[in-house]
């Protein structure tokens, strides 16, 4: 989940063009950064835990005839920045490792690290150790460690640096003075190199200078952490309320009273009930492969899914790769509030399916600061129609979707958006009444927005500290998610029809990670979503599983008496992610959960 790039030259590296490639790789992910060059005959590693343009600035590796960078979306191992060096090996890692800990069991060398790129040294030095050949290192790399792993490994002893890539993302390309390689195809591109070429399974060797000599440098100033953990405390677990009232439910869903604008009729069923249009009900899946059709290359990849992580983008990635029968890059926009629960599953399935991913990064502490501000005005005045202003940093995913079709010059976007994940009650609370008639997930059309937007700005005016730095975050991000035009845009679950239990049981067969505090497979890898349903369920008694839930007996899928059985679980306070949750923006558990219990119930 990093960002890397590198020059081998046999002149005198342009300033300008580390510059870029450097702006280009915070792209990725800049909590951290480093660097591996070689000055006055060692290699110097110089590691970071600020952005990878400042270490550049500050270190100006220009003289050097080998720079190789690395921008770094923090996964794991907070203290352990990269370049990675043990035993005369350095590596620089983009993705993640997901079974890090049972790789060392079978080796001849003790983990030292907390970060899970060790464990390719680990494999690295083992295989070596055994006389084998540097050119099947990847191979033991892919057998062992599973999950992403796009490695630029140096062993300056044997003046060999080795790129491999399990996924694709790592290109490399031939200049006048050398070798230039990248994340991504664009940046090398952008400098109009020739012979560019995606390294993927087949490694690629390139010769640097010989040197035994390594020395490391750390500069380090982060206060915060960047990584809370799923912590337990009884006390803080204990505060956490679980009431379960007893609420009149529709008799054909399981939508309650206080529910917005809901009304029953005589024989008990909701207007919600009455007015529902299916909305899983797939076409000729013909159809689809015929949309696609143009869009079919020879080679290379012909098509980005939009792929968070969750269940229905995981499943999503399945079906295209191997029903669609299309070659796909993955995108993926990390604000912050993506678990590493849901990172690693980005790393399994592509990893599993040899698929890229790109990743667009937002500035992680400047987000969850945005976040911090919200909460705390929302704290001030609690309005449960302004809820979804703690999610509203997660809506430049749909600028950058064009971001990345511009770079990539890739037009087709297919996504796998859940027909069913339709929440009237997050708008309904702040007034907007449900338009039954919408097919698509969010809010569309001027009119409506205009009218979602004046009613929001009533319910900001109760506390002004929603004024604040955020607001054109906000702002920007929804004009980009309702008003711009989107094209050549597909959804797989309009030809697919969604059922969860298939989406399970493929997911298992990708050894997909569940998680600890909840049965359901939704929204788990969603750091927001275990918080906002808390202060749903607390405050009116449901959270979006029983909409969910609703949609799918209405569908025909559930019969009523399963879903009340399913939200009973899935309501329960998920203690772990909601204190990941208040630790990743910084609030105090105890102070915000005790203001949310005091709010007045609406049953």
């Amino acid at each position: 989940m990093c960002g890397i790039f590198g020059i081998i030259s046999n002149k005198r590296i342009k300033q300008s063009t580390v510059r870029f490639l450097a702006h280009h790789s915070e792209q990725r992910g800049k909590d951290s950064s480093g660097l591996l060059t070689l000055k006055n005959e060692s290699y110097e590693v110089i590691r970071s835990d600020y952005e990878l343009q400042k270490l550049v600035r500050s270190t100006r590796p220009y003289k050097s005839s080998v720079v190789i960078g690395h921008s770094r979306l923090i996964t794991n191992g907070l203290e352990e920045n990269q370049p990675v060096v043990r035993d005369g090996l350095i590596l620089l890692h983009n993705g993640i490792i997901v079974n890090a800990d049972d790789v060392w069991d079978n080796l001849k060398f003790q983990r030292t690290m907390e970060i899970d790129s060790e464990a390719i040294l680990g494999v690295a030095m083992d295989h070596l150790a055994s006389g084998r050949l540097l050119e099947t290192v990847p191979e033991s790399v892919f057998r062992k460690c599973r999950g992403t792993a796009n490695c630029v490994l140096a062993i300056p002893r044997l003046g060999k640096l080795l790129l491999f890539s399990n996924s694709g993302s790592l290109y490399l390309a031939e200049g006048k003075d050398g070798y230039y390689f990248a994340s991504e195809k664009y940046p090398l591109k952008k400098l109009r190199l020739k012979k560019i070429r995606q390294i993927h399974q087949k490694p690629e060797i390139l010769s640097i200078p010989i040197c035994n000599k390594i020395e490391i440098k750390e500069f380090r100033n982060r206060t915060q952490n960047l990584l809370p953990s799923l912590g337990k405390c009884i006390n803080e677990e204990k505060m956490l309320e679980y009431l379960q009232p007893q609420l009149k439910r529709c008799s054909r869903c399981i939508l309650p009273e206080t529910m917005p604008f809901i009304e029953f009729d005589h024989q008990g069923v909701c207007n919600y009930c009455h007015n529902y249009r299916p909305r899983n009900r797939a076409k000729p899946r013909q159809e689809l492969f015929k949309l696609v059709e143009p869009y079919r290359r020879k080679d290379g990849a012909e098509c980005i899914l939009p792929f968070s992580g969750g269940r229905d983008s995981c499943y999503g990635l399945h079906l295209v790769v191997k029903e669609l029968k299309m070659r796909p890059i993955t995108y993926t926009y990390d604000w912050g509030m993506v678990t590493d629960l849901g990172r690693r599953n980005i790393s399994r399935m592509c990893a599993e399916l040899g698929v890229e991913n790109i990743i667009v990064a937002a500035d992680i502490e400047k987000k969850r600061k945005n976040i911090k501000k919200n909460l705390q005005a929302w704290l001030k005045s609690p309005h449960l129609g302004m809820i979804s202003i703690l999610t509203a940093g997660d809506k430049h995913f749909f600028r950058h979707v064009e971001t990345v079709k511009k770079q990539t010059r890739i037009k087709c976007n297919l996504w796998g958006v859940n027909p069913l994940e339709v929440t009237h009650f997050k708008a309904g609370f702040l007034g907007v009444g449900p338009d039954f008639a919408e097919k698509r997930v969010y809010i569309h059309g001027i009119s409506k927005q205009l009218n979602y937007q004046c009613l929001r700005l009533r319910a900001m005016m109760q506390s002004l500290g929603y004024f604040n730095s955020s607001l054109w975050d906000t702002i920007s991000g929804e004009y980009y998610r309702s008003f711009t035009e989107k094209k050549d845009y597909f959804h797989i679950f309009d030809y697919w029809r969604w059922d969860e239990k298939e989406t399970d049981h493929v997911l298992k067969e990708y050894d997909w990670e569940l998680a600890p505090d909840t049965k359901t497979t939704w929204r788990i890898g969603d750091g927001t979503a275990a918080f906002y349903n808390y202060i749903y369920y607390t405050v009116a008694g449901f959270t979006e599983h029983d909409t969910f839930r609703s949609n799918q007996i209405r569908e025909g899928d559930l019969n009523r008496d399963d879903a009340l059985q399913m939200v009973q679980d899935e309501n329960r306070p998920r203690y772990p992610n909601i204190k990941w949750y208040l630790d990743a923006v910084n609030c105090d558990f105890s102070s915000t959960i005790e203001k949310i219990n005091k709010i007045k119930k609406l049953f």
